[in-house]
């Protein structure tokens, strides 16, 4: 695959995602996918069903506003792009109560394909800031 077909892909994966569209998230999946949030409690899972079920999970706790690309780099059947993402956390994530706040992370997505379709999703975020964001004190009551 090329570079413009990969991309048109990985946006059609994000938009969905942003939309809160699981199915639509995994369309563009193989049917054997491999899904692997690296430190999800699953760990990595195999299939449209399976990869579908994380994305509904995601869309009840994080809701993405923004990816702003920082870098992107391709082989002959994969892509490594970096983002650095920004939304809402109205559940939980990575364990911890979002309380509706807003943060900003780097998030590292490593993107494999193989018949015109993302065979394998990859994905590394700094939970480090994510968790210091999630449990900083509330300045606002703080300051009351």
């Amino acid at each position: 695959m090329n570079p413009s077909q990969m991309d048109e892909l990985i946006e059609r994966h994000l938009a969905a995602e942003r939309a809160g569209d699981p199915a639509g998230s995994v369309a563009v999946y193989t049917d054997d996918v491999e899904h692997d949030v690296v430190g999800f409690p699953t760990g990595p899972v195999r299939g449209k069903e399976a990869a579908q079920g994380f994305y509904e999970y995601l869309g009840g706790n994080f809701h993405t506003e923004a990816m702003e690309l920082t870098h992107q780099y391709y082989g002959d059947d994969f892509c490594v792009v970096e983002h650095s993402t920004t939304g809402t956390v109205p559940g939980e994530f990575l364990g911890v109560p979002g309380n509706g706040r807003r943060i900003t992370f780097r998030l590292l997505h490593v993107w494999e394909f193989r018949d015109g379709l993302i065979s394998r999703e990859n994905v590394w975020l700094d939970g480090g800031t994510v968790i210091a964001q999630l449990t900083a004190p509330d300045l606002e009551s703080a300051s009351a």
